[in-house]
């Protein structure tokens, strides 16, 4: 498959790594970090997956550019600031948060595919990590507050809707011939609109296997 690129605003990317940095700063708080857990914990979430994807993934040997653009850490600073001033009336933002996640996992999502494919990835492979692009963020987060990762749990579609983002895309471009731009703005469209149906009406995953039944006396 040919690599194909493609530009998106950039505050499509800032507005996500805003929006997922805003859950790991509300997260800190919840657990009584400090300004520097608080900070950290945020940085993890909104580009841990990024970081994942560029250092374990595609290694170029160059720095990452979520390192070397200044924006992305004054937006999670600004996030950080944010969410320890209005973490106490953080639900009356819930859902403005969940419209910008929703339009930041489908960008992450074929943003990870498309550079994953212009690296020379097999297209599974590329899909595999458009979809830690997405959810590498919040699987860092609960590794590091020693949670059991939510996106192993069964709960409303996330990692598949990021992974509905990344095929559309790739379909789009490889056997639809659409361009690579167009595609992508399609591709983020259909996951908005997939994740907010799953939030609307609660869509779901269910657990595999049966839940282990305590043995009676």
């Amino acid at each position: 498959m040919a690599p194909v690129t493609f530009h998106l605003p950039v505050w499509f990317d800032l507005g996500a790594t805003f929006a997922f940095a805003i859950t790991g700063a509300l997260a800190g708080m919840q657990r009584r970090y400090d300004i520097v857990g608080v900070f950290f914990l945020a940085l993890a979430s909104s580009i841990g997956g990024a970081l994942l994807r560029d250092g374990v993934f595609i290694q170029t040997g160059r720095p990452t550019p979520l390192l070397t653009d200044d924006r992305y850490i004054q937006v999670i600073t600004l996030a950080t600031l944010l969410g320890a001033l209005v973490g106490g009336h953080v639900k009356r933002f819930r859902r403005t948060i969940a419209v910008i996640d929703a339009v930041g996992l489908g960008a992450y999502a074929v943003f990870g595919t498309q550079k994953s494919l212009t690296a020379g990835l097999a297209v599974p492979a590329a899909l595999l990590v458009g979809v830690v692009n997405a959810a590498g963020g919040g699987l860092l987060r609960d590794l590091i507050t020693r949670e059991e990762p939510l996106v192993f749990k069964p709960g409303q579609f996330y990692v598949l809707t990021a992974l509905a983002g990344g095929v559309v895309f790739v379909f789009l471009t490889a056997w639809v011939g659409v361009p690579a731009t167009r595609a992508a703005l399609i591709a983020i469209a259909i996951t908005f609109v997939f994740r907010m149906l799953s939030i609307l009406f609660n869509w779901r995953t269910a657990p595999f296997g049966e839940a282990d039944t305590p043995p009676t006396p």
